[in-house]
């Protein structure tokens, strides 16, 4: 799977109180392995230094068309044919302006008028500006030319208004860097993925639950919606953040995900389940705290619903992957599971394995599908595993690039108060 490491990104920082989230966007793809090149308008120098974004980039911060040492080292044609994907964050009304009318009267501007990569441009401004009309009609164009847009954000602006504006969390930023760089074959498919623990519920405060994280499905999930597929995540309970531009549905026991895979499952083309759904939960939930008092307790448990189970009886068309984890006799287990639960294919691991287990950041498992490939992995990151079983499933589905949408509508805003507006968004 194609990801960032390695990859050139050029990041245009334009003239706001968001310069200063640039810099963590630039530290973040900096961390993820990327060859980052910073280009930065005379405005943008007014917020943040060109040392510390040099810093931050580890090369040198490219600022002025003219300047025959710069020209002469970075070159703005070099800067523009060298570039896997182009970043404008923060992109002010201006900048945005600029590039929706093909203006180039400074560095950055010529270079994104020069470059072929994939633009991304992540709006920051005071609400009233972000709402009007014109600025609106400039991001359709964009967009309609295949520029990506991130954010604005809603909150509170520097300029003292409360509303859409902000520039969007530098973590969602990079992550869309991450979808423009990887392929976009699966824009036709919705996936259905759940993720982490269940808890069945003894009395108010004591629950029957597993040590599944949810990493699994969570990179799952994310590399899913990063290669173009329409994502539903339901997880049970878990401290993860949500992948940007997932459909979160949050659950807690096995009977509400059993529900929510239901409501959900029509529209999927392709089903992940990920979820270490508990097998069985006490016939009786007590109303009240239960006391120690005896000094033995018998619990009487009940079976759960065999979700993935019922879903293979009614797969249709759609592709369906289980997971198996395991402790002993796991490859038997696993094809037990795949012909009994009529799946596509199933992923099996021994959670007792070193770098395997239950909450790790890697995984090391055994993909055996229906048709009889059987393919080990080794040790390898969760986004790494995520992908190649994203690759066995486009391989079956196939897909082409989904068509770009527009922007969210703005949100109204509630000034806190009436300053005169500066147009830059924090």
């Amino acid at each position: 799977m194609m990801g960032i490491e390695g990859r050139s990104v050029v990041v245009g920082v334009t003239g706001g109180i968001a310069c200063y989230k640039a810099c963590e966007v630039v530290r973040l793809l900096g961390a993820a392995g990327a060859r980052v090149r910073v280009v930065m308008t005379a405005g943008a120098q007014q917020f943040v230094t060109p040392l510390t974004l040099q810093t931050l980039s580890g090369n040198p911060v490219a600022t002025d068309t003219f300047s025959l040492t710069q020209e002469s080292e970075i070159g703005h044609i070099r800067l523009a044919d060298g570039a896997d994907v182009v970043l404008v964050a923060p992109a002010t009304a201006n900048a945005i302006a600029k590039l929706a009318s093909g203006i180039a009267d400074d560095l950055l501007t010529t270079v994104l008028l020069a470059t072929r990569a994939p633009v991304i441009v992540a709006p920051a401004m005071n609400v009233h500006m972000w709402e009007h009309p014109t600025v609106q009609e400039n991001l359709a164009r964009l967009v309609a030319r295949g520029v990506r847009v991130v954010g604005p954000a809603s909150g509170y602006l520097a300029c003292g208004y409360e509303g859409a504006g902000r520039l969007a969390d530098p973590d969602a930023i990079v992550e869309e860097v991450y979808r423009a760089l990887a392929p976009q074959d699966l824009a036709r498919e919705h996936v259905l993925v759940t993720a982490g623990p269940t808890q069945e519920a003894i009395d108010p405060v004591r629950y029957l639950s597993n040590r599944s994280s949810g990493k699994m499905g969570y990179a799952l999930a994310r590399v899913a919606r990063r290669r173009g597929a329409n994502v539903t995540l339901v997880t049970g309970p878990t401290s993860l953040p949500v992948p940007p531009g997932v459909d979160l549905v949050p659950v807690t026991s096995a009977r509400e995900m059993a529900l929510a895979v239901d409501r959900a499952y029509g529209r999927a083309t392709v089903v992940v389940m990920t979820a270490a759904v508990a097998d069985y939960r006490p016939r009786q939930a007590l109303a009240r705290k239960m006391k120690k008092d005896a000094a033995r307790l018998t619990l009487e448990l009940e079976r759960t619903s065999d979700i993935l189970g019922g879903l293979g009886a009614r797969k249709g068309r759609r592709l369906l992957v289980g997971f198996a984890a395991e402790t002993h006799d796991v490859v038997v287990e696993a094809r037990r599971k795949l012909r009994a639960k009529r799946l596509d294919l199933i992923v099996a691991n021994d959670v007792t394995a070193p770098g395997a287990g239950f909450g790790s950041d890697t995984n090391a498992v055994r993909l055996i599908d229906a048709a009889g490939r059987d393919e080990t992995l080794p040790v390898l990151p969760k986004e790494e595993v995520a992908g190649r079983i994203l690759d066995w499933i486009a391989a079956r589905r196939g897909g082409g690039p989904r068509t770009a949408t527009l922007p969210r509508a703005p949100v109204r805003a509630l000034p806190r108060r009436s300053p005169r507006s500066s147009g830059r968004g924090a």
